[in-house]
């Protein structure tokens, strides 16, 4: 019986590691071709490894755009929309979850309708309004679009945490004298340090990634990195090369956050699932 069990872990481990190659296999490739001679990146045909390590591609994209300003603006309204995103999220699903009333369980209908809603189909209702309000290629109307977009995101994971943590906690604080505010920062929010973990990463990587309204409300001054690396494919030129290298830099910071709060968000997303 414990050889088979034994067997059964083995074939599991080496599905996952099979699983985890497959699935790692496009971004070793993108990391490869980016230290490649411009030429090999679109050679025919294709190679896996560089037959000449070259950074040849990294010199032709910052020669071709302003990298680093486009990488401060992805991440300066990265953690501006995500930082606004969460504490206003977590604000008000605590009021919707905590209020008792009726009208919560239409209240949570609704952010789960908001958070359905694909950004394609309310693209041009948000260029018309920033347009109208003067903030046509600036970085603060990318900050409060993103942040309003996630926001929906960012209640319904809190809800979930909110919903585990018995409201006796909050009876016995305001039996303490503490306001609902008190009660919010001082003991509801450190018990659900996983779950702002969670939502605060996630909600990071959402506005880090998004193209289609930084490309719709940006033309030069507050353009993102996903947008400029878009350039480098057109109708009439595709340079994959330089592509690579800018894709491995814009990469590489979500990449690195990914493993450095992996245990968080696995130990938020186990919290949230886990009802008192």
């Amino acid at each position: 019986m414990v050889k088979k069990r034994s067997a059964h872990v083995k074939l599991i481990i080496i599905l996952a590691i099979v699983c985890a190659v497959i699935w790692l296999f496009p971004y070793l490739y993108l990391v490869s071709s980016a230290f490649k001679p411009g030429a090999e990146v679109v050679s025919i045909p294709a190679k896996f490894f560089p037959t000449a390590f070259s950074v040849e591609n990294f010199t032709g994209l910052f020669q071709r755009m302003p990298a680093f300003h486009y990488i401060f603006n992805s991440f300066l309204v990265a953690i501006c929309s995500t930082l606004i995103a969460v504490i206003l999220g977590s604000l008000s699903s605590y009021a919707i979850q905590r209020s008792g009333a009726k009208i919560a369980t239409f209240l949570i209908v609704v952010v789960l309708c908001l958070k359905m809603i694909p950004t394609s189909s309310i693209a041009v209702p948000i260029y018309e309004l920033i347009t109208n309000l003067g903030l046509y290629d600036t970085r603060f109307a990318l900050i409060i679009v993103y942040a309003a977009i996630n926001m929906p995101f960012v209640m319904w994971v809190m809800l979930g945490f909110y919903e585990g943590i018995p409201t006796s906690i909050d009876e016995a604080a305001c039996m303490d004298g503490a306001s609902s505010l008190q009660t919010f920062i001082r003991i509801i929010l450190p018990i659900c340090t996983p779950g702002l973990a969670t939502a605060f990463v996630f909600t990071l990587f959402l506005s880090w990634n998004e193209f289609l309204l930084s490309l719709l409300l940006t033309s030069t001054e507050a353009k993102t990195f996903t947008v400029g690396l878009s350039e480098f494919l057109s109708a009439y030129s595709m340079d994959l090369g330089p592509m690579c290298a800018g894709a491995l830099i814009f990469s590489l910071p979500v990449m690195v956050l990914s493993i450095v709060a992996q245990r968080f968000i696995v130990q938020g997303i186990t919290a949230g699932s886990v009802k008192s």
